[in-house]
């Protein structure tokens, strides 16, 4: 199958990108000792890898079938989420980081594709991380002292009332 050259481009930057991501991640998960963290890191260099898989197989010219993402693991949260070191606490939010990057990309690239499959596949994959996103923020916020600045409900009506009518456009 023929696929578009920005669809073909797009893909070739997004595997030198997980290369290095998943290199990245390997490192934390072999340097952290705390069982959700790796958990996490270890479904996110899964999800990483069987992206690549996909994508090798969309942009394979032999390929005659239409590609499928696999589903995603999911982590028991019943699990003792102990505290984060300070160095743990770091590739928490660095790799939280990375999935709302790279979430980010993929919507975007998911955007700019032109064949189906490939958008399709993208837009999935975009949802994946984002889902990872969460998983590291579930962490973070029940292992460590995250700041989240709160806005006041005072505030919350006041915008409320100042975009109320917009709902009757």
């Amino acid at each position: 199958m023929n696929l578009p050259a920005a669809d073909l481009g797009i893909m070739a930057e997004h595997l030198g990108t997980h290369e290095g991501v998943i290199h990245r991640l390997k490192m934390y998960y072999s340097s952290v000792q705390n069982p959700v963290l790796k958990k996490i890191l270890e479904l996110h260099i899964t999800v990483l890898r069987d992206h690549v898989r996909t994508m090798l197989a969309l942009i394979d010219p032999e390929r005659t079938h239409p590609v499928q993402l696999q589903e995603m693991g999911s982590i028991n949260w019943n699990m003792n989420f102990g505290r984060l070191n300070e160095y743990e606490k770091k590739i928490a939010l660095d790799s939280r980081s990375t999935a709302k990057l790279m979430g980010s990309n993929n919507f975007n690239s998911a955007l700019l594709m032109e064949d189906a499959n490939v958008k399709n596949i993208h837009l999935q994959m975009s949802y994946q991380d984002v889902s990872l996103q969460m998983m590291y923020d579930h962490l973070i916020q029940h292992s460590s002292e995250e700041f989240i600045p709160r806005a006041s409900k005072e505030m919350q009506r006041l915008t409320l009332q100042h975009y109320n009518h917009v709902q009757n456009e």
